[in-house]
């Protein structure tokens, strides 16, 4: 133990403990030789023996008394002046042969294993989640599905609906899948526990995509972070209203939001560059062109870097849901910020990059358009 080590050298055990942070309890106890094990505590001489205790079962087991409690058999004996022993000795007896539990069968929750999910490019790992956009008059809403990938944060694919499906979702995975090309076994796909996440047919579909599912524990809201995280950026965006008016008011904001997310959104979580960069491929080369312009203008006025020759933001190179502890590192953990944008009358923004347009049994979904492959700039 260093500890020991340490008091040795500088013949202070304190000292020693102190510096380390160690308590001196536990070197001091290291330092006791071995005992053999306690010795068993004495039977106390006013203990039932063992004819008294098999008595005491057997009245228990009667026929008579096997569905009454304790308290009621030892009343039922006393009034007959019968007396074998306390209640609580009676309880300690039936404790000895496993027969004090609850009659009626209990549910047992499973022990859920913990979902660790890393993603160290575009493409290895997405998140998706639906969340409800309220409608005109109280009661009715909009159900947004969203898919993103974790480590580039690119919404890969959205689609709004009138109501939540586990048919609709299929579609939208099916097609997110193949607008990106996705081969069987290089995705993983992680969703909470809801019923169409859970659902035969999506579980189907994956497999035949060759995609690995995933879920979140039950009653755990910080397992699925990337999707919650985006959905507070969405639903905190200045110009999101209290109430939609139809879902094409409800579509037409959550199209142009999705470009403006995509392609202009400066994410704190990959280095403040935009989604579709990282996904993309392209950081890289910004990041670097971002460093030559800040070694410039630290050649130029060196005296106003008081801290020297400035980088740019640090580029993950993983992305985590539940890293190990010793993975946590600064750059792990899930970041949302939004820079804010205005809309002044007309939305600013261009045609749809990952809207998914679907016909519905009885649900009409008019969307125009599709996903598109990424563009390349």
């Amino acid at each position: 133990m260093a500890a020991e080590e340490l008091a040795e050298r500088i013949g202070q055990t304190a000292e020693a403990c102190e510096a380390l942070g160690v308590a001196r309890s536990t070197v001091y106890r290291r330092r006791r030789p071995a005992t053999s094990k306690r010795n068993r505590r004495p039977r106390p001489h006013r203990a039932l023996d063992e004819t008294e205790r098999e008595q005491v079962v057997g009245a228990l087991h009667s026929e008579r008394f096997v569905d009454k409690a304790p308290a009621a058999v030892w009343a039922t004996l006393l009034d007959e002046g019968i007396y074998y022993c306390s209640v609580r000795t009676m309880y300690r007896v039936l404790a000895e042969h496993g027969e004090v539990r609850e009659r009626r069968n209990q549910l047992r929750h499973p022990n859920y294993r913990k979902p660790e999910l890393l993603a160290e490019a575009p493409n290895q790992v997405w998140s998706w989640d639906i969340t409800k956009l309220r409608g005109p008059v109280k009661w009715t809403y909009y159900y947004l599905y969203v898919i993103l990938d974790i480590f580039s944060r690119y919404v890969t694919g959205w689609m709004l609906a009138h109501r939540e499906s586990a048919e609709l979702a299929r579609r939208l995975i099916a097609e997110s899948c193949r607008k990106q090309d996705i081969e069987p076994g290089q995705l993983t796909i992680h969703a909470d526990r809801g019923s169409s996440m859970r659902s035969k047919s999506v579980a189907l579909l994956l497999a035949d995509l060759g995609v690995t599912k995933t879920h979140s524990r039950p009653h755990v809201s910080n397992d699925n972070p990337y999707s919650e995280s985006q959905f507070k950026t969405l639903k905190y965006c200045p110009q999101f209203p209290r109430r939609f008016g139809s879902i094409e008011d409800a579509r037409l904001f959550s199209r142009n939001f999705f470009d403006y997310y995509n392609h202009e959104h400066r994410h704190s979580g990959i280095g403040l560059m935009t989604p579709a960069v990282v996904h993309q491929g392209r950081a890289e080369q910004l990041n670097a062109a971002r460093r030559h312009t800040l070694l410039a203008a630290h050649r130029a006025h060196p005296e106003r870097f008081v801290c020297g020759k400035p980088q740019p933001p640090v580029l993950p190179s993983q992305a985590w849901i539940n890293p190990p502890p010793e993975k946590k590192t600064r750059e792990d953990r899930v970041g949302a910020t939004f820079s804010g944008w205005s809309i002044p009358g007309v939305p600013p923004f261009s045609a749809p990059r990952n809207e998914i347009s679907i016909q519905a049994d009885g649900d009409k979904i008019d969307v125009t358009s599709l996903l598109t492959p990424i563009e390349a700039h």
